[in-house]
């Protein structure tokens, strides 16, 4: 992994070379004019972890940047600021070492430490060991905790101590609505707030007018989407295949007063076959599937893309909105997508500035 480099002077530079990457790589689609959503040049990442490196009585954060040519070989980098994090992490990254460097209950042996924080300013930090956690340490880590004005969850084998809550709250302003969402400590959510926003409004643009119809998300993880697209549907089914996130979801749901929806724990690939008659029991029945006209599907899968069956399963659908963390994953699904839709919306989502990754958003409706 190569740490970003964070230049601000430079951050349109590098967005026009992705927009010129993404628009020479999909050419052969023969897709739209590419919309492109812009982030904060830096302080954009809401959530970071980070290595806690030991040097005599020092501590510092160090990250790790790997020899391309030998993936083994990987070179410490000291960080005592790291302006991918918010603004938030930044300012607590030096006060919580100050307190852990003369505190040596708390620094003994741990070896992480991970940031949660939000747009509204709450801040949940994972302190990760090398060694069991008493009662002792609890009760640091508690005064720590109140001097900080952050939330402290320990962590080390077999054992997870939560002094608060295990979770934030995000708040995010789509359109007219200010959406609430409980993100989980260990669990995925979006990095970058304010791209997701865009993400969520562009969303909720391309499904508009599908009041009579219903549907169904594919990988909704927490709901971020569920919750953003609820209102443009009939009745919406979300499937996901982490217990956590299937939770957070249902919680987000009752959040923002949802009645429309429902989350079903589920991987794609039951999925599909429970859509097909080949997949039963209890999970499936509760369901109910026969009560539903799926109008559109959403996917928002890992860098892994759609299998192939996925894939075929999607092209019964008028329309597909295809989130996608890895353009060139997507490229391969669109080579099976586009032969049964046409690609009417596309979008670049710069997610993460300063690497090469690239988020898109397609909106594909099939031909007549």
């Amino acid at each position: 992994m190569a740490i970003p480099v964070v230049d601000p002077a430079r951050y349109d530079q590098q967005l026009e070379a992705k927009r010129e990457r993404i628009i020479r790589d999909f050419a052969r689609f023969a897709p739209p004019s590419l919309e492109v959503f812009p982030s904060p040049p830096s302080h954009y990442r809401r959530r970071c972890e980070f290595r806690l490196w030991h040097e005599g009585d020092d501590l510092f954060y160090a990250m790790f940047e790997v020899d391309p040519e030998d993936p083994k070989n990987k070179t410490v980098v000291r960080l005592d600021e790291y302006p991918v994090a918010s603004r938030q992490i930044n300012d607590l990254m030096p006060r919580l070492l100050d307190a852990l460097r003369d505190n040596d209950l708390l620094r003994r042996r741990l070896f992480q430490v991970e940031f949660l924080t939000t747009l509204t300013g709450e801040a949940l930090v994972t302190l990760i060991y090398h060694r069991r956690l008493d009662e002792a340490w609890e009760a640091e880590a508690r005064a720590l905790q109140r001097s900080l004005g952050i939330m402290i969850i320990g962590r080390a084998r077999k054992q997870r101590l939560v002094l608060e809550r295990d979770h934030v709250w995000e708040r995010l302003a789509v359109g007219d609505d200010a959406l609430v969402y409980q993100q989980v400590e260990n669990s995925f959510t979006q990095p970058n707030a304010e791209i997701c926003r865009s993400m969520l409004a562009w969303a909720r643009d391309v499904t508009q007018g599908s009041r009579d119809g219903d549907l169904v998300e594919l990988y909704c993880g927490n709901g971020n989407f569920t919750v953003a697209l609820a209102g443009n549907f009939r009745r919406v089914l979300a499937t996901e295949i982490s217990r956590t996130s299937v939770a957070s979801a249902r919680i987000n749901l009752e959040a923002n007063g949802i009645d429309n929806a429902e989350v079903g724990r589920m991987s794609a690939e039951e999925f599909s076959q429970a859509l097909k008659g080949e997949k039963g029991g209890r999970r499936v029945s509760e369901m109910a599937l026969d009560d539903y006209a799926f109008s559109t599907v959403l996917v928002d899968p890992p860098r892994a893309g759609l299998d192939d069956e996925s894939c075929q399963q999607l092209s019964d659908y008028a329309r597909i909105v295809y989130i996608s963390c890895n353009p060139e994953t997507l490229a391969e699904n669109l080579e099976t997508l586009t032969r049964t839709h046409e690609i009417r919306r596309f979008a670049l989502f710069d997610q993460f500035p300063w690497t090469h990754h690239c988020e898109c958003g397609v909106l594909l409706v099939r031909r007549d």
